[in-house]
């Protein structure tokens, strides 16, 4: 019984879902973001998946930091139409990544600023993308996210990122970082987080778990990541699978 709540599909072989629903996935989220080919047509591979089956899938659209400076303002136009879809349940993956800086800094901040106004404006949670730029991530979220709250994706700061973030009223959601060894500092957040704002995401392709590191990355190794935050948290893995799911559901608003 558990929810992916962010993962990057291709269009893949059916065995990939197959794999999920065997590790206990009852629905995953799939992220569709602008590309450098298609630009938020790109988006549409998400949304298909949505569309395949609305039960198993829900979809999210949105300009990652990293193409914030590619972003046309026809791509805005198709992004606010695919948001409008009610398969499209948040806006995002979008925010500020200050790590590779491959769009200027003064940029990311307006495209995120825009999209969550959109996410304000269609009443829907945001997902959001932020490294290396915690502080000004919560500054802007906390000046500007609506009532509808959102999601930071791959959390991988410390505890007093978390707290911001909490104080402000998102949720935190962890990948399989929280199974490395160096991420002692991510799990610190995971076990001190109020257990009802922990949701659980693989952000596949990347970050596979342990003991997958450095594979591809697939929504059937979410199972790893809730594991391991069973095991930090003191609670058994079906608590974890029900308290993440119920929170999935929750601020997500994905289908019972």
């Amino acid at each position: 019984m558990l929810i992916d709540t962010h993962a990057h599909l291709d269009e893949a072989p059916d065995e990939l879902i197959v794999r999920a629903r065997a590790a206990g996935l009852v629905h995953i989220v799939a992220v569709g973001q602008w590309s450098e080919e298609l630009g938020m047509a790109g988006a549409e591979r998400a949304i298909r998946w949505a569309r395949r089956d609305r039960a198993y899938f829900s979809a999210t659209s949105g300009i990652h930091p990293h193409d914030a400076a590619q972003a046309t303002e026809a791509d805005f136009s198709l992004l606010r139409e695919q948001c409008s879809q009610p398969e499209v349940v948040a806006v995002g993956e979008c925010g500020l990544d200050f790590h590779y800086d491959r769009s200027p800094r003064d940029v990311q901040r307006e495209v995120f600023v825009r999209q969550i106004r959109l996410a304000r404006e269609l009443n829907k949670p945001l997902v959001v993308h932020t490294r290396e730029a915690d502080l000004e991530t919560a500054e802007i979220l906390k000046a500007e996210l609506g009532p509808d709250g959102g999601v930071i994706h791959c959390f991988t700061s410390d505890w007093a990122a978390a707290r911001r973030y909490l104080d402000i009223g998102v949720s935190l959601s962890f990948s399989g970082v929280l199974t490395f060894k160096t991420a002692d500092a991510v799990r610190e957040a995971a076990t001190r987080a109020p257990l009802d704002k922990l949701l659980v995401e693989t952000d596949c392709p990347f970050l596979a778990p342990v003991p997958h590191r450095g594979k591809k990355n697939e929504p059937a190794y979410v199972a790893l990541t809730a594991a391991r935050l069973a095991e930090l948290r003191g609670l058994t893995v079906p608590e974890i699978e029900r308290a993440t799911t119920d929170n999935a559901r929750r601020t997500l608003r994905l289908p019972a």
